[in-house]
């Protein structure tokens, strides 16, 4: 994950205040963890070296994943999530015959045929 970070190859994605803040407040939580010590003084200290170590570089691996998982297409199982819910099916408005559901395509459950109520 180092490597990565300073790699010249990989591309810059932290730019601007998001840098600046960065190295700013890498620099304070390393201050803070030095003055303060002990096992909590430790974790400010290391992550304050991350901080100041995403500054400096302008990359961030989180960061890229997460750019990346938004990117992605919508999982199948989102597929139907325009379907109406099952009490809006059984409401007074589907028991005409005539009426259809907006997306009537089959999902591999309705082989069984429910009594409507």
């Amino acid at each position: 994950m180092i490597k990565q970070m300073f790699a010249k190859s990989a591309p810059q994605n932290v730019h601007g205040w998001e840098r600046a803040a960065s190295l700013a407040g890498g620099l304070v939580l390393m201050g803070k963890g030095l003055r303060r010590g002990g096992i909590f003084g430790l974790a400010e200290l290391a992550m304050g070296g991350m901080a100041l170590a995403r500054g400096i570089s302008g990359r961030c691996e989180g960061k890229r994943l997460l750019t990346e998982m938004e990117a992605k297409p919508a999982l199948p199982s989102q597929r139907y999530s325009h379907m109406p819910m099952d009490s809006e099916v059984h409401s007074s408005d589907f028991t005409d015959t005539s009426v259809q559901m907006p997306d009537s395509t089959p999902m591999g459950n309705e082989s069984r045929t429910t009594p409507r109520v």
